[in-house]
């Protein structure tokens, strides 16, 4: 059986006398597109942060291709090829979408020349114009990224970290605030990406979820409620009292 893109034993992270992460066991195998849900205040971005190094879990490991990553700094488990979107949009609004992308693409790189062109990074160039390709914004590389709209900013913030040539893509709620068809464009792109590169998202859109995910993931006050495909979740009574609402029959009863 092969090693898990990301495996996680025991984690907790406690803020005071709260308990946002509690003793959480979650393998996710290569090639599959997961999706995390769960009611706000499930823990569900608390486990993002600690699994990114944003923050140091209060005991438990974290393993990234197999390799113990748990309490490594952000930067270097970025370097080793882990990405993160963020919930709030966050973009060099005054650069162009393809500079945007660019300073990504470059980061791997230890020493940037002050005096050559920065187009003159041939490698670095090739590695914009695939990720804009793949996101699908290449027609919108020259616009300034502030006069985006809102769901151009979410693809660009995608193509920002495939641009660091991930294998393992965390995407936090990626579809939040777009309209029905901003959502369709992003959940489509997000599927299609997902032929290359391993991606774990948090979304509250459930639909969006049921439409893309693999499988699915259900955390509740801190802890994994239950796990399964968008069939199993759906039916699963114990999601419908926590998250999904009063079955439809039972409405009628």
């Amino acid at each position: 059986m092969s090693t898990p893109i990301l495996s996680v034993r025991g984690l907790t992270r406690k803020f005071g006398g709260l308990t946002a992460v509690n003793n959480v066991d979650f393998a996710l195998p290569a090639g599959e597109l997961h999706a995390i849900i769960g009611p706000n205040g499930a823990g569900k971005t608390t486990f993002f942060n600690v699994v990114s190094g944003f923050l140091r879990p209060t005991a438990g490991t974290v393993a990234f291709d197999g390799a113990d990553i748990t309490g490594m700094a952000t930067h270097r488990i970025s370097q080793l090829g882990m990405a993160r979107t963020l919930q709030v949009k966050s973009v060099f609004s005054g650069l162009t979408v393809y500079d945007n992308v660019w300073i990504a693409a470059h980061a791997k790189r230890k020493f940037l020349h002050p005096f050559r062109a920065a187009r003159a990074y041939r490698d670095t160039a090739d590695i914009v114009v695939r990720s804009l390709e793949a996101i699908g914004l290449t027609e919108r590389a020259t616009e300034v990224a502030g006069n985006l709209a809102y769901g151009d900013v979410a693809l660009l913030e995608i193509a920002i970290a495939m641009a660091m040539q991930p294998r393992l893509l965390l995407l936090d709620e990626p579809v939040a605030g777009m309209s029905p068809e901003e959502t369709q464009r992003t959940v489509l792109k997000i599927k299609e990406l997902s032929r290359s590169v391993n991606i774990l998202l948090i979304e509250h859109d459930v639909e969006a979820v049921f439409q893309i995910a693999d499988r699915i993931t259900v955390m509740t006050q801190g802890a994994i409620l239950c796990q399964g495909t968008a069939q199993q979740i759906a039916t699963d009574p114990r999601v419908q009292e926590a998250y999904l609402g009063v079955p439809t029959e039972a409405g009628h009863a």
